[in-house]
């Protein structure tokens, strides 16, 4: 193995550098441009298992449960999980429902899809699209979370999700041992600085997703102008040009940089990559790994596109 595995906070568990993201996995081509069939997927999952990637990421609403389907279905055929293997997943909302009725039906279909029980990590996912004093009331979202942790039908307990201002109020509640961002820690974004720091103190894991922006750090062609599933600030835009340009200098690429700039960070236990060839798992761990001098790191920080240009206002301000 090429690299050590990191502890999970203070799980217990430990996770690989980065993680598969198994977003791509149920077939979302209208999130990633492309479709991937169920049998595709099942051989990918297992030529995983067969890596140095020790760790994966999905969730119930995936493509409708079939990103967890097709992983469940794969264990099952390599002939169960190896014991270094982590699978974490998110409880999801269904037709906007998110009460303590819609969490534990979620937990079940992850369950029977998955095939593991208990569920080793389970992340609240997406909550700031919901009003947080229903998901934080007395029989919510939360607190039925917290109820299954204590039955043990999960072993531990993270947050999933975008903005960072209500992520934070979720962070105060205190029963989380896991944060994921996404889009938000990145080489032109730093919107999640000050939520990684409060996670970083506590002593919870953190785990960085959607370190390409969507596709755009990855983009050589400069033709993809969004950002987080936006439009991008003309100044971002010209931020990444640069920094493009400033890679070339180095003998690399902007895909290379965006992935190794989160591995380098010793906050992030592990840097979620969404990913479904089997060559792009060998791209990945050689793009993770990355030897890169401290002096093309200084130059890509000279060109972090200023506060107003990212997905969220920084917390302090």
């Amino acid at each position: 193995m090429r690299w050590q595995l990191n502890p999970l906070g203070s799980t217990g568990l430990t996770v690989s550098p980065v993680t598969l993201g198994g977003a791509p996995l149920g077939s979302m081509p209208e999130n990633f441009g492309y479709t991937v069939a169920e049998n595709d997927a099942i051989a990918f999952v297992k030529t995983v298992l067969d890596s140095d990637i020790r760790s994966i990421d999905t969730s119930n609403g995936y493509s409708g449960g079939q990103s967890e389907v097709r992983i469940g279905r794969a264990i099952a055929e390599y002939g169960g999980l190896p014991a270094d293997v982590l699978v974490m997943t998110k409880v999801d909302a269904r037709d906007d429902d998110y009460s303590g009725d819609r969490i534990r039906r979620s937990l079940e279909e992850s369950r029977e899809r998955l095939g593991l029980s208990p569920l080793p990590v389970v992340h609240l996912h997406d909550p700031e699209f919901h009003d947080f004093e229903a998901m934080t009331a007395p029989g919510g979202a939360v607190e039925a979370l917290v109820a299954a942790r204590e039955r043990g039908e999960i072993g531990h307990l993270g947050l999933a999700g975008g903005t960072v201002h209500e992520m934070a109020r979720y962070l105060d509640l205190g029963v989380f041992e896991l944060l994921l961002v996404h889009n938000r820690y990145t080489l032109v974004d730093r919107s999640a600085e000050d939520l990684i720091e409060r996670a970083s103190a506590q002593g919870m894991a953190v785990l960085n997703a959607a370190v390409l922006g969507g596709g755009i750090l990855a983009d050589t062609t400069g033709t993809n102008t969004q950002y987080g599933y936006r439009p991008a600030s003309p100044e971002t835009l010209d931020a990444i040009r640069r920094m493009r340009e400033v890679c070339a200098s180095y003998g690399t690429d902007l895909a290379t940089a965006a992935i190794r700039f989160s591995t380098r960070e010793k906050r992030v236990h592990s840097t979620i990559v969404g990913i479904s060839k089997p060559a792009r798992i060998e791209s990945t761990i050689t793009a993770a790994t990355a030897d890169l001098p401290d002096d093309f790191w200084g130059e890509l920080e000279t060109l972090l596109p200023s506060p107003e240009n990212w997905l969220d206002a920084p917390l302090s301000s």
